[in-house]
């Protein structure tokens, strides 16, 4: 199998949002540094992960339970975004931009994973 995740745009897009979380969790109190923070940046850094991984393995259903796990690190991802603008440690403006981007990448796995059946 070996797909080329280098070449696939979701994996190219979710790279994109793991800059922008560690970007604005940068912005985050100090206290938070070894929680939120962390977790939306393990979160994030997992997307782009899973799909690497599930590209290398030997079977579409393997690529597909990797990309799942992708898919359940981005909505873990995408409610932890949602904790920190409750907690205010987020601008909305950030909050907003990043909420976007999320929803792309997630759009993007979405079909990704369909195609995959």
């Amino acid at each position: 199998m070996n797909h080329r995740y280098e070449k696939l745009t979701v994996w190219q897009k979710s790279m994109d949002l793991v800059e922008v979380i560690y970007c604005v969790t940068q912005k985050f109190p100090l206290n938070e540094q070894y929680g939120l923070s962390a977790q939306m940046r393990r979160c994030a850094v997992s997307i782009p992960s899973n799909i690497a991984e599930g590209s290398r393995r030997n079977s579409n259903k393997d690529f597909h339970h990797f990309v799942t796990m992708a898919f359940g690190s981005g909505a873990e991802l995408e409610t932890q975004l949602h904790i920190s603008r409750r907690l205010h440690y987020i601008e909305e403006v950030d909050f907003q931009n990043t909420i976007r981007q999320i929803t792309e990448v997630m759009k993007m796995i979405n079909k990704f994973r369909s195609g995959l059946k």
